[in-house]
């Protein structure tokens, strides 16, 4: 099943990453990338979205590199990275994981991806030849040992505590190796960059075992209580919605309707409604049973926008920014992964993990002539 191994990173020489990480780049707006990128020259952003200069962001790693920014860990290890959030705390293990089809079945991705993105980060992958970020995944049944003591790394970000902790012991290393490989993993967050990295890597050279054919990632269980999912709501921009309700109604009175339902909450023309599905997941039935059939034929992404906070899909539709809203409850992770054991995907947004962890903390060199 999964291959996970230790692997050499490359990571920033500071003692303290606080001005060096950023949040993922698909979550961040261009105004975004400019704050980031006003913390330090030194900044991941400037390597994770360098606009349409690839080759810019590829210099500018190799001058790192040579100016003693970024280091090479003299030797394979896996991390242990924790974060403490709002009186909770989860905890990941960061390694290499082996880059395999969606066919063989062992990493399963629940998400539908498109082909601009992919198009963007592969354009990237070729002029750094290095993931930059780590694709977050999540397992289930795989019990670890405490490693060894190892020394931490602590930053401040957003309001969290992150620690990292290298561990190069190689009975650990194996443990860990040993507990995956008789697991799948569910692609959590980075459906389009685990499918760039996978294209990418085919065509890369090198043999079975070259680090080329492995990308940096994240793992996390299931079971872990400091694993917050949160859902994302839906503005349909266009279209005909049929979506009747009781002039009554509030949008508090809707949420409360839903939770922990296959149902999704309406909102039109200042009126909302609950609205019963069937089948395992909200979001899947929601987008089969109701916005495809309002929308026929025309692809979904063109007519929908999303967002986390539910007030706000109000405000955009009573500002004639889209016709209805739909809301939705967080998704039942165990239906999720339920669905992905089964080959089948969902929509785009159907979950949204939290906390994400940084960008910055680690990377990978994808060099198809060294082997892990």
């Amino acid at each position: 099943m999964a291959d996970v191994r230790g692997f050499r990173a490359l990571r920033y020489a500071a003692p303290d990453l606080a001005e060096l990480v950023a949040p993922p780049y698909d979550i961040l707006t261009t105004e975004q990338v400019a704050e980031w990128g006003r913390h330090s020259p030194h900044n991941v952003v400037r390597l994770t979205r360098p606009g349409d200069d690839y080759q810019g962001a590829a210099r500018l790693l190799e001058e790192w590199l040579a100016a003693g920014v970024l280091v090479e860990e003299p030797e394979p290890a896996m991390y242990l990275h924790e974060t403490d959030f709002d009186g909770r705390r989860r905890r990941d293990v960061v390694a290499a994981l082996r880059l395999q089809p969606y066919e063989d079945r062992v990493v399963l991705p629940h998400e539908r991806t498109h082909r601009g993105p992919k198009e963007d980060r592969l354009a990237l992958l070729r002029s750094t030849r290095t993931s930059l970020e780590p694709l977050w995944f999540l397992y289930e049944g795989v019990k670890l040992d405490e490693p060894p003591v190892a020394q931490a790394l602590e930053f401040d970000y957003q309001g969290e505590r992150h620690t990292l902790r290298r561990v190069t012991d190689p009975a650990w290393q194996r443990q860990v190796s040993d507990a995956f490989k008789d697991q799948p993993v569910l692609i959590a967050d980075g459906h389009h960059r685990y499918e760039t990295t996978l294209a990418y890597s085919q065509g890369a050279g090198g043999g079975p075992d070259a680090a080329a054919r492995f990308t940096l990632a994240l793992l996390t269980d299931l079971a872990d209580p400091g694993l917050v999912v949160l859902p994302t709501h839906r503005l349909l921009k266009a279209g005909v919605a049929v979506v009747g309700g009781d002039d009554k109604g509030s949008l508090a009175e809707t949420l409360d309707a839903i939770r922990g339902r296959v149902a999704a909450g309406a909102y039109r023309d200042g009126r909302y409604q609950a609205l019963p599905l069937e089948g395992e997941v909200a979001v899947a039935e929601l987008h089969r049973q109701v916005i495809d059939n309002i929308l026929g034929k025309r692809n979904p992404e063109d007519f929908l926008e999303y967002t986390r906070d539910a007030e706000e899909a109000v405000r955009w539709v009573d500002q004639g920014r889209g016709v209805a809203a739909f809301f939705l409850d967080k998704p039942d992770l165990g239906a999720v992964l339920k669905v992905a054991r089964e080959g089948k995907t969902m929509p785009q947004k159907t979950t949204y993990f939290f906390p994400k962890a940084p960008s910055g903390m680690l990377f990978h060199r994808l060099d198809a002539g060294r082997n892990l």
